[in-house]
């Protein structure tokens, strides 16, 4: 069980998401919230306040009647459950919920206690609106997304529930659950914010690092299978250089491989005894997809720990408009709702994990290569040459995929699309960068998953099932666990679909 206090890290994420605690309110979150909401209803009694008494963005200008302002709240709930494509997958939308869930907790939205309370009941049974992919521009925050998720908590809408997608009503009716009280500005304070976009950015960070850590390993047991010289990982190389990735990277490296038998030390082989020789045999340098991991992938790992802190910064602050400040007894209207910083986050994170992309993609089409490694068979093919294709097939998937991820690599950031009468003139694009991201990472995996099999593939042919690390070797019984070692061709879908299923759930 998870104390929720309105702060929360990466790791309330993990436990929330992928391991599905539950969590508990701290009474002071209710008190803080019940202090915010009777704050605003009663300094909005006699004073225009955006969202309260009045129509919304260009619309702003109408005021709206006492008697009007709860069906005013109702209206702008449903206008805008106006969402299309794609389901957002539920793991997605529960971290949006938490999210949104922490930017309400912390008293500056003026929201009824009964919508902290339901949202808390949602997450912990698993009831997960229904949200689509298309409708935010993220300027105004996700406001079409988030006005799926404020539609279910007025008991309308669906909601997906134990593997179904369900009417709410239904759901509220088996669970015994009431939809919120809509007392002055639910709709608003549910809607305008950032939440959806920086709910799917967290679990995209989660499952970047996972992957990082992946092809940490499989750049590792390459360097290892085609005995490279070590020295390119050596702490003194890597220490030479200041960025502190690229140094945990190698550092990382060195530790896959400290019991491997089949890396080499370049003084035992060309730092002596070389007087009579004109033209080495093997190579003096590995290429550069071998050698300069620490300096590729370090990048990436720097990049995910700022994108990180930048996130978690947006999770924990109060991101909807205007923002009540009960301290100073005061209502201050501006444009915390804008998602330019998750946006410039979550396009900065699909570079660099296309980049990975590239590397893993680079280090595959090596051993693929029999002329660039100089000890494998042509596409690892472990039967007849010829009459067989060994990993073939599966290398033009891993191409198409690498392609892919270079052009949904461009940036959203930039691409701002004035709308809402103008009235939002310049844009973020926040939720399309994150769901664009999510793509990139969930293909970056299948190419992974592709180079994993090729490298067991290889050392099944080298037959160094005994002299590789001990790391190196649990990979090598994982993917055998799924993969058999084949020479006759074989349908390869599956198998990389299991694989991909492995690695990005481990």
């Amino acid at each position: 069980m998870l104390t929720f206090n309105g702060t929360l890290s990466i790791e309330d994420f993990y436990k929330v998401i992928i391991e599905n605690k539950p969590i508990s309110i701290d009474t002071t979150v209710l008190e803080t919230v019940e202090k915010s909401f009777n704050f605003l209803k009663e300094f909005s009694e006699n004073k225009v306040i955006y969202g309260v008494n009045t129509g919304f963005g260009p619309m702003a200008q109408y005021k709206i009647k006492d008697s009007e302002r709860i069906r005013l709240q109702y209206n702008l709930i449903r206008s805008h459950a106006s969402g299309t494509g794609q389901p957002i997958p539920p793991m997605y939308v529960k971290a949006a919920m938490l999210a949104r869930l922490n930017t309400l907790s912390l008293g500056h939205s003026g929201v009824h206690k009964s919508v902290i309370e339901l949202m808390t009941e949602l997450i912990n049974r698993d009831i997960t609106p229904l949200i689509y992919e298309h409708g935010g521009v993220g300027a105004s925050g996700d406001l079409v997304q988030l006005a799926h998720l404020a539609l279910v908590l007025i008991g309308e809408g669906e909601v997906f529930y134990k593997g179904e997608r369900l009417a709410t009503k239904d759901v509220f009716n088996a669970e015994g659950l009431k939809p919120i009280s809509v007392e002055l500005r639910e709709g608003l304070a549910l809607m305008n914010g950032t939440s959806v976009m920086t709910g799917i950015g967290i679990v995209n960070t989660i499952y970047t690092r996972r992957l990082l850590d992946w092809m940490i390993s499989c750049s590792a047991a390459i360097n290892e299978i085609v005995k490279a010289y070590d020295d390119h990982l050596s702490l003194e190389l890597n220490e030479s250089k200041k960025h502190v990735g690229q140094r945990k990277i190698a550092e990382a490296m060195r530790e896959h491989l400290k019991d491997s038998k089949l890396t080499r030390k370049r003084e035992h082989h060309l730092y002596s005894k070389n007087e009579d020789v004109s033209v080495f045999k093997e190579k003096v340098q590995e290429y550069y997809s071998l050698r300069c991991v620490p300096q590729i992938l370090g990048p990436v790992l720097d990049s995910l720990n700022s994108i990180e802190k930048i996130l978690i910064e947006e999770v924990n602050s109060a991101n909807d408009n205007p923002i009540v400040n009960v301290d100073k007894k005061h209502v201050y209207h501006g444009g915390n709702f804008h998602g330019d910083y998750v946006s410039l986050e979550m396009d900065k994170l699909k570079i660099v994990t296309t980049k990975a992309t590239m590397l893993a993609e680079r280090q595959l089409n090596y051993l693929l290569n029999t002329r660039l490694n100089d000890i494998l068979p042509p596409f690892v093919n472990l039967g007849e040459l010829g009459l067989n294709f060994g990993m073939q097939g599966v290398q033009f998937t891993a191409t198409s995929t690498t392609a892919e991820n270079q052009m949904l690599s461009n940036p959203m950031y930039v691409h701002s699309i004035p709308n809402n009468n103008d009235n939002q003139d310049i844009v973020s694009m926040g939720t399309n960068a994150a769901l664009i991201t999510k793509k990139v990472i969930e293909n970056a995996f299948e190419v992974l998953a592709i180079e994993l099999i090729t490298v067991v593939q290889a050392i099944e042919y080298l037959n160094v099932q005994d002299q590789v690390s001990t790391n190196t070797r649990k990979i090598y019984n994982d993917i055998r666990n799924i993969v058999p070692a084949f020479k006759e061709d074989i349908t390869m879908y599956p198998y990389v679909n299991k694989v991909k299923e492995l690695i990005m759930n481990s």
